[in-house]
């Protein structure tokens, strides 16, 4: 008996050791809690073991456990029963489970007396908590009887109870605003309470009332400015609401001071670190903040730095990492100060001591801060690992001539233990320096060639053999690549394997001295035993054999027609039955003799919106109506359709000249030819008792005269019910000319009303005409994206002496990635290698994109966007292209927008 005793002793005390006790409440059950319930209802209620049973609903509720009404409404009324008892502590549990239970409107007015009665006790404690739960459970109904309560209550002289009414106020205003701001003069005197807590909620409130009255709150600002209040809490607040202040004001024009600063400056020797704090964070956070005014700030938080309070150590560190990304010149003389702290006990103000010195530190003391973060690595999470990456790689395209020592560093931790997100964090951040810094190529392969070696992620391994087919042909010595890539086509799972495959074939292609190994080992690829790199294999081997022994070309896009019309034409081909094999020359006519015409890769079907089945269906079918008009044959190819109007932008829907209601239905859609442009439009009559016949839309330009000449308009005969007919206005376009024009349109027609009769139109009918919407026709019409996977060797085919170069602001933006996507989305270009892929927090990027313009004709653009000072970016913008007025168009379409 003992010996099993210890037994079961020595068994609960290793548990507890494991961590394996259990809450008191675990495993209760609702129906068994509400059993138990019933002791409300005894005549002599048991206070301790009331309050276990309210202890227990409360954890259902909170663990998620729903009440029934039935449930809810039993559970209520006993509830209510317990007002008889004296007992504070179970009365308190009374005020908890009501809130919690939140009683119906018609069951609220059975606990209303005993609420109200508790309001006015000669307890405080029970005046304090009644106000809360009163006001947490009344409707706009009950708020004016309890009204005048409440004002009283603002005013206590009990803090708990002013308090209380106060919190309520801010619960209050959601359910009558109007009632709570007739408390404004109760609220200004609980302003001058001696309570920090009262003055507190008291302010939040006072403002709240005024929150929507510019001219109130500055003099409730100016007021507070001139007299500091005794709670710190709310001299925070006031401090918040100056910011607030600063923000909607500006500065003055002859001093270029702001107003309040002073205040804000004053408030920095302030006795309490947390007003001290909310001050110099609300000044680094000002907009277009100067050094000038940045230095009283930085000097408090750098006095912060070197506090024995953990929680002050890093507000200041987290406060001094924002200045740094805006403002690192002034963080200067804190560097010291925060190199002390990358041994700091907190692995938090540790990781953002490394990052903001990395973000401030200069380019000598690189080599001192990389051997210390070396050693700090090893003892940091992976969510604080990440955080160093991503700063050493701003630090790295910040000084590119010291990126063999940070890619070195970057390849020692990748070699660590670590999750996907750390890898993927470092991959990303070698594939950016690698792109971004022409001479860190071949190291930063070389890193990534090795870490593939042991790399437990397929999607990393995949993303670096395709870096590595891409980059490595390029390099001095490409044959040094084929040993790290053909391992994983013998020791990695398939997905690898297929990737291996098309980076090999892209080696076999590019280089002529490996091809003939590379044939070899994608004929051992032949016997795979997975039949998609079975199929890749066999499909590069029979690629590269027709390519000529002397020649190298990179396998990029071997498909002659695009992938979006090659694909209605296959899913055209499964929806019809039939036996005949698939023919290629029954894909529409606008893709016929694509290799003679380059500018059809990207087709006009290529649309980023086109995200739905209706809406390509809707372009297919306008597109099949233009090819199979033959007043449009000598036209030509359709080289892309386009939607863009001035209400519209880049959308590949068709525009709405008309509005929703009107009994016309007009939509307009742009068909762009190599010299001409056709608008369809298409009409529709929702009027039952007329009919609309020799209906056309007359264009008349606006803008662009010069630019386009009209060639024909065909009308529609009769304008259906209900359904679409289409007319055509087409124009010749000037060569050479910038392509931009706004078009006036009026729709004009015979209306002939229909005999109730006969059901017959009349036979003579009146002219009438209808104002349509004007449509615009902009350069982006004429241009289409074309995505690269070799940008640089094309970049370098096309003539210097058509290259423009031009600097362009694009003002205040939250992040790169913003102003890159306005970018894009004005020139409607495609983005090659990865490169609208930015790095978290960059200060620096550039994009690459790719297109052809109406013809055929070439255009590359650099977009080198760099991130100054209060968020302003910057743009250097390089276009070249193969004519010289194609470029000016980019730029002139840049600046104009």
């Amino acid at each position: 008996m003992a010996d099993g005793h210890a037994e079961s002793s020595k068994k609960r005390d290793e548990e507890s050791e494991e961590g394996l006790d259990f809450s008191p409440f675990w495993g209760i059950e609702k129906g068994a809690v509400l059993q138990e319930a019933r002791c409300f209802n005894e005549s002599q209620l048991d206070a301790r073991r009331c309050q276990q049973v309210i202890t227990k609903l409360l954890y259902l509720s909170n663990q998620g456990d729903s009440f029934t009404k039935v449930e809810a409404t039993e559970v209520f009324f006993s509830v209510t029963k317990l007002f008889q008892s004296s007992d504070s502590n179970l009365r308190r549990m009374v005020y908890l489970i009501i809130k919690e239970i939140c009683p119906s409107a018609d069951e609220v007015i059975i606990v209303t007396s005993s609420l109200m009665k508790d309001m006015n006790s000669k307890i405080d404690l029970y005046r304090s908590n009644a106000i809360r739960v009163l006001c947490n459970i009344t409707d706009a109904g009950l708020l004016g009887q309890i009204e005048r309560y409440l004002k009283q209550a603002v005013v206590d002289k009990n803090a708990t109870v002013s308090s209380a009414a106060l919190v309520s106020g801010h619960h209050l205003l959601q359910v009558n605003s109007e009632i709570v701001k007739r408390w404004s003069s109760e609220v200004q005197e609980a302003l001058s309470s001696k309570n920090p807590l009262v003055q507190y909620h008291a302010l939040g409130l006072l403002h709240r009332i005024k929150q929507n009255d510019r001219l109130a709150v500055s003099k409730l600002v100016t007021q507070l400015s001139r007299s500091p209040l005794r709670s710190s809490l709310a001299q925070c607040l006031v401090i918040r609401y100056v910011a607030q202040v600063i923000k909607d004001t500006k500065v003055d024009e002859v001093t270029g001071e702001r107003p309040f600063f002073d205040f804000l400056e004053s408030c920095l020797r302030h006795k309490s670190e947390t007003v001290i704090f909310e001050a110099a964070r609300v000044i680094i956070e000002l907009n277009e903040v100067t050094t000038r005014e940045l230095q009283p700030a930085v000097t408090v938080l750098q006095l912060f730095l070197s506090s024995s309070k953990p929680i002050l150590r890093f507000a200041a560190i987290r406060a001094l990492n924002k200045v740094a990304m805006n403002n690192p010149s002034s963080m200067t003389n804190c560097n010291i100060d925060m190199e002390s702290m990358i041994s700091d006990q907190n692995r938090s103000i540790a990781t953002l001591a490394i990052t903001t010195l990395l973000k401030t530190g200069k380019e000598s003391s690189i080599d001192r801060l990389m051997k210390q973060i070396s050693t700090f690595m090893t003892d940091i999470q992976d969510e604080f690992k990440v955080v160093v990456v991503e700063a050493i790689q701003e630090l790295c395209l910040k000084f590119p001539h010291k990126h063999r020592i940070l890619m070195n560093f970057l390849s020692n931790v990748l070699r660590e233990e670590g999750g996907f997100e750390y890898k993927k964090t470092i991959v990303d951040c070698i594939l950016c320096l690698v792109k971004s810094i022409p001479d860190a190529t071949e190291a930063g392969l070389t890193h990534l060639s090795e870490f593939i070696e042991d790399c437990e992620f397929t999607y990393l391994s995949s993303q670096v053999l395709h870096l590595l087919g891409e980059l490595g042909p390029s390099t001095a010595d490409p044959g040094k690549y084929i040993r790290y890539i053909y391992n994983r086509v013998i020791l990695e799972n398939a997905t690898i394997r297929a990737s291996a495959v098309c980076a090999l074939a892209n080696f076999g292609s590019c280089s002529v001295a490996l091809r003939a190994r590379v044939l070899t080992l994608l004929q051992r690829c032949l016997y795979d035993n997975d039949d998609e790199v079975r199929d890749r294999a066999a499909f590069f081997l029979s690629v590269l054999r027709t390519i000529p022994e002397t020649d190298s070309e990179c396998v990029e896009d071997p498909l002659i027609y695009p992938l979006a019309p090659l694909e209605a034409s296959l899913r055209q081909y499964l929806e019809n039955t039939g036996d005949s094999a698939f023919d290629l020359a029954v894909i529409n006519q606008i893709h016929n003799n694509i290799a003679s015409h380059p500018d059809m890769h990207a087709s006009a079907f290529d649309c980023s919106s086109m995200n739905i089945s209706s809406t390509k269906n809707d372009l297919r079918e306008s597109e099949n109506i233009i090819t199979s008009r033959g007043e449009f044959m000598s036209y030509g190819p359709i080289f892309k359709v386009s939607s863009y109007s001035s209400s519209v932008v880049n959308s590949c829907h068709a525009v709405d000249l008309t509005e929703a209601e009107t009994e016309y239905k007009v939509t307009c859609t742009k068909h762009i030819f190599k010299e001409h442009i056709v608008f369809h439009f298409m009409c529709s009559n929702t009027i039952e008792d007329q009919i609309l016949e020799n209906v056309s839309v007359v264009t008349d330009p606006i803008e662009g005269i010069e630019v386009f000449a009209k060639v024909s308009t065909i009308p529609l005969g009769t304008m259906p019910l209900g359904q679409f007919g289409s007319t055509f206005v087409s124009y010749k376009r000037a060569q050479g000319l910038h392509p931009v024009a706004k078009m006036a349109c009026t729709l004009k027609f015979t209306s002939k009303e229909i005999d109730p009769s006969s059901g017959e139109p009349e036979s003579e009918g009146y002219e009438d005409e209808y104002t349509l919407e004007d449509i615009d026709v902009t350069v982006t019409d004429f241009l289409t994206g074309n995505p690269l996977s070799a940008f640089r060797k094309v970049w370098d085919t096309l003539p210097i002496e058509n290259e423009k170069v031009g600097d362009y602001s694009l003002g205040t933006r939250d992040s790169l990635g913003e102003a890159l996507e306005a970018v894009v989305g004005i020139l409607g270009m495609a983005a090659c290698e990865g490169s609208e892929v930015i790095a978290p927090h960059a200060r620096s990027h550039t994009t690459l994109l790719s297109g052809f313009f109406v013809g055929g004709h070439s255009v590359l653009v650099q977009l080198n966007l760099g991130m100054g000072p209060s968020n302003s970016v910057a743009m250097k913008l390089i276009v070249r292209a193969e004519k010289p007025y194609i470029a000016d168009m980019i730029h002139t379409l840049v600046s104009e927008a």
